[in-house]
C-alpha cells in the first residue's frame, strides 16, 4: 500500500476522475480507423482529408487527432498548408488492424462490451439494486465471445454440465446452442434465479434449469462439467480454493472437467 501523500496532489484524483476518457479516445480512433488509414496512406494526412475518407465532421476529427497527438497515439508536423497527422510506432504496432501484434479487436471489445458493463458497477456494488441492468450488462459479454470461449473446447461428450453462478443464462443459452445433447443447470442465488427465470431464460427452453443457493455454503451437486465464468477472479485465494475442493469432490470419477473462461483443468 501506498502512502496517503501520494493522494495529497489534486491532480491524481483529477487523473482518476478523467482516466475513462484517455480510453474513449483511443477506442473512439480505432473504431472510426484513424490508424488505419495513415499507416495505409504512407504519408501524413490532414484533419480535413482523414475526415473525408472516413466520413466523419472535419471539426470532431480535428478535435480527435488532437487528443491522440497529447496522448502520443499520433504525431503532427505543422506545415504552412496545416496541421499534417501520422502514426507514432505504438499504433502501428499495436493499433492498427494489420499488425501481427495488433490489439485491436480488444480494443473494440472493451470498447462495445466492457466499458459499458463497467457502467453498472455501482449497481453490482449495491446489495441488489437494478439487478436487472447488471445481469443484463453481463449478458452482453456472452452475447458476443461465449460461443467463441464453449468452441475452443470440444464439450460434446459433456451431457450434464453445471454453470455456478450462471446469472442471466446467456452462456448456458450458447452451450445448449452448440452441444443439442447437453442440459445445463443454472445454480446461483435465489434472487438471481429468480430475475433470470422472468427475464432472461424463456421458459420453453426445457434443456436449461435452475438451482438455487450459495455454491459456497450449500453442496454442490454431481455433474460432468462444472462452468465457473467470472467467478474466481471475485474472491481472495483461500475462498478460491475452497470452492474448486468442493467441485474436485462434487465430480464424477474420472469424467468431469472445470471449465473456467478460456482455460481448462481437468480432473482424473
Amino acid at each position: 500500500m501506498g502512502s496517503t501523500e501520494d493522494l495529497d496532489h489534486p491532480q491524481t484524483i483529477l487523473q482518476y476522475n478523467s482516466g475513462f476518457l484517455v480510453s474513449k479516445v483511443m477506442f473512439t480512433a480505432c473504431e472510426l480507423g484513424v490508424f488505419d488509414l495513415l499507416l495505409e496512406s504512407g504519408e501524413p494526412l490532414s484533419s480535413d482529408a482523414i475526415a473525408a475518407r472516413l466520413g466523419t465532421s472535419t471539426t470532431g476529427m480535428e478535435r480527435l487527432l488532437d487528443a491522440c497527438v497529447g496522448l502520443k497515439l499520433l504525431a503532427v508536423e505543422l506545415t504552412q498548408g496545416g496541421a499534417l497527422y501520422r502514426n507514432t510506432e505504438v499504433s502501428n504496432i499495436y493499433l492498427t488492424k494489420s499488425s501481427p501484434k495488433s490489439q485491436y479487436h480488444i480494443m473494440m471489445y472493451y470498447s462495445n462490451t466492457v466499458y459499458l458493463c463497467w457502467h453498472y458497477l455501482a449497481d453490482a456494488v449495491r446489495s441488489g439494486e437494478e439487478m436487472l441492468k447488471f445481469m443484463a450488462g453481463q449478458n452482453s459479454v456472452w452475447s458476443i465471445c461465449g460461443r467463441d470461449v464453449l468452441a475452443a473446447f470440444d464439450l460434446s461428450s459433456f451431457t450434464q454440465i453445471y454453470d455456478l453462478g450462471g446469472g442471466g443464462g446467456a452462456l448456458a443459452r450458447e452451450c445448449v446452442s452448440l452441444y443439442p445433447n447437453s442440459t445445463v443447470t443454472i445454480y446461483d442465488l435465489p434472487k438471481v434465479v429468480q430475475v433470470a427465470k422472468e427475464q432472461f431464460v424463456p421458459p420453453e427452453e426445457h434443456r436449461i434449469t435452475f438451482h438455487e443457493g450459495d455454491f459456497f455454503n450449500d453442496p454442490i451437486p454431481e455433474a460432468e462439467l462444472y462452468i465457473l465464468s467470472k467467478i474466481l477472479h471475485d474472491w481472495d485465494d483461500e475462498k478460491c480454493r475452497q470452492l474448486l475442493a468442493k467441485v474436485h469432490k462434487a465430480c464424477k470419477p474420472g469424467r468431469c472437467e472445470l471449465l473456467k473462461s478460456r482455460e481448462t483443468l481437468t480432473y482424473r
